[in-house]
C-alpha cells in the first residue's frame, strides 16, 4: 500500500458551502505541531500528505508546511476552492514552496448555481482564475466535486466543461455527499438519491474514460458504477489495503481509520462485489438501503486492474500491493439487522489521543458566516458587513 496522511489546517473558510460537513471551529495548527506530525508520517513511512480545512489557504504558515513536508520527502497536495489561488503570485508562491499536487473543489460548470451551492458570489470565477495560475506552474490539478441534488442531473456536463475550456486537467473526483456533519446535517435537502445520479455519473465517468482522463468516485455504491468499479475510491483503499490517518481541529482528534466500509443491506449478501464495496453510506441516515441491488460479475478482474493501475497512482513507485490477486475477505461495515461485521483495526473512537494539541486564536471570529479570517488578522473586520451570500 501507499498511504496518505490528511492535515487540517484550520476549519474556517471563506467561503458558506451548504453542504458542508467541516463545521467551523476556533482552532488550527501551528509550524510546531505541522513539524511533529509530518515527522510522524515520515516515520510510518507514508507516501504523502494531503493539506484541508476548512480552507487551507486562509492558513499564515501554509508555504512554510508545504516546504517542510517536501523537504522530508513527502508528496505535498491539498484541497482548496481555489479563491485565493485566484491570484497568481500567491499559487507560484506556493508552487515554489512544493506544492505537488492541487485539488480544487468546482460543483457545477453553471455560474449561478455554483455561488448557491458554495454560498458565495463569483466563486466560479475565481476558480477558473486559479486554474489558469495553476495551469501555468508545476502544481498538477484534480477537480473535486461533492455530488448533490443540484448537480446530480449535470455531472456529465461539468465534464465536458472541464475538457473544452481546461484540458489540461486529467484526474477528477467524485464525492458523494456526506449528509452526518456540519450544514450538510441540517440542510439534507442537498441528499441526492442514488438513482438521481446514476445515469449523469455514468455518462461522466465514460466521458472521461474515453477521452484518457482518469477519476475517483467516494460514497456510492458499486451496484451504482459497476462498470467502473476500479474507480471507487472505498474499493481501491479495500484491495490494496490501505490506511489514512486525519489529524482533526474538533473533537474527534487523530483518527487512524483503516477499514472502509459502511452499510450493508440483506441483498448484499448475494453480491459477487460484496468483499471489495464500500457499501451505502449511512451516517446521517440520509441514503436508503432499498436502492441497493446485487450484481453478478468476477471481482477479480476489478482487482488486477486496481493493483496494475500505474497510470492514475502517483503513490506506484512507492506501492508494496505488486503481487496482490486474491479476492479479499468480506470487510467491515454494518448489516441491516444492526449486527457489527467489523474485524480488527476499525477507526479510533473521537475521543483518540491526539499527535498534536490544537491552538486556539483568542480573535477568533464567532461569526460562523465569516469570510477569509485568518490567525494573523490584526484587525477585526467590521461586524456589521455583509461579507457572504445566503
Amino acid at each position: 500500500m501507499a498511504n496518505l496522511g490528511y492535515i487540517q489546517m484550520v476549519r474556517h473558510c471563506n467561503q458558506n458551502c451548504g453542504f458542508c460537513s467541516n463545521p467551523e471551529t476556533p482552532f488550527f495548527h501551528n509550524i510546531e505541531q505541522i513539524r511533529q506530525i509530518v515527522d510522524d508520517f515520515v516515520a510510518r513511512d507514508y507516501f504523502g500528505v494531503i493539506l484541508t480545512g476548512g480552507e487551507p489557504s486562509l492558513s499564515p504558515i501554509l508555504p512554510d508546511a508545504i516546504r517542510y513536508a517536501r523537504d522530508h520527502g513527502l508528496h505535498v497536495r491539498m484541497i482548496t476552492n481555489g479563491q485565493k489561488l485566484a491570484d497568481g503570485a500567491y499559487c507560484r508562491e506556493l508552487a515554489d514552496a512544493g506544492l505537488h499536487h492541487a485539488h480544487v473543489s468546482i460543483h457545477s460548470w453553471k455560474h449561478k448555481l455554483e455561488d448557491f451551492l458554495t454560498g458565495t458570489p463569483g466563486s466560479l470565477a475565481w476558480a477558473e482564475q486559479a486554474l489558469g495560475h495553476l495551469g501555468q506552474t508545476s502544481i498538477s490539478v484534480d477537480i473535486n466535486t461533492v455530488i448533490n441534488r443540484y448537480n446530480c442531473d449535470h455531472l456529465d456536463e461539468n465534464i465536458a466543461w472541464f475538457i473544452k475550456n481546461f484540458p489540461f486537467i486529467r484526474h477528477f473526483v467524485w464525492n458523494n455527499l456526506d449528509p452526518s456533519i456540519g450544514r450538510a446535517t441540517a440542510h439534507q435537502y442537498f441528499t441526492a438519491r442514488l438513482g438521481d445520479l446514476e445515469v449523469s455519473l455514468a455518462r461522466a465517468m465514460r466521458l472521461l474514460h474515453d477521452s484518457g482522463r482518469t477519476f475517483r468516485v467516494e460514497r456510492v455504491p458499486l451496484c451504482y458504477m459497476t462498470e467502473f468499479a476500479h474507480c471507487s475510491t472505498e474499493t481501491r483503499k479495500i484491495v490494496k489495503s490501505e490506511e489514512r490517518i486525519v489529524h482533526f481541529l474538533d473533537n474527534k482528534g487523530t483518527v487512524r481509520q483503516t477499514q472502509w466500509g459502511h452499510l450493508y443491506a440483506d441483498v448484499c449478501g448475494k453480491c459477487t462485489l460484496r468483499s471489495i464495496c464500500g457499501g451505502l453510506f449511512d451516517r446521517g441516515k440520509a441514503y436508503d438501503p432499498n436502492e441497493l441491488s446485487p450484481v453478478f460479475v468476477d471481482p477479480r478482474p476489478i482487482i488486477e486492474r486496481i493493483v496494475q493501475d500505474v497510470q492514475s497512482d502517483p503513490a506506484w513507485r512507492v506501492a508494496k500491493f505488486k503481487n496482490l490477486a486474491a479476492v479479499p475477505l468480506a470487510h467491515q461495515g454494518r448489516s441491516l439487522a444492526g449486527g457489527d461485521l467489523a474485524r480488527p483495526g476499525k477507526v479510533q473512537p473521537p475521543t483518540g489521543e491526539r499527535l498534536a494539541e490544537m491552538v486556539t486564536d483568542p480573535k477568533r471570529r464567532q461569526d460562523p458566516l465569516a469570510n477569509d479570517w485568518n490567525p494573523e488578522d490584526q484587525d477585526e473586520k467590521d461586524d456589521g458587513a455583509d461579507d457572504t451570500a445566503g
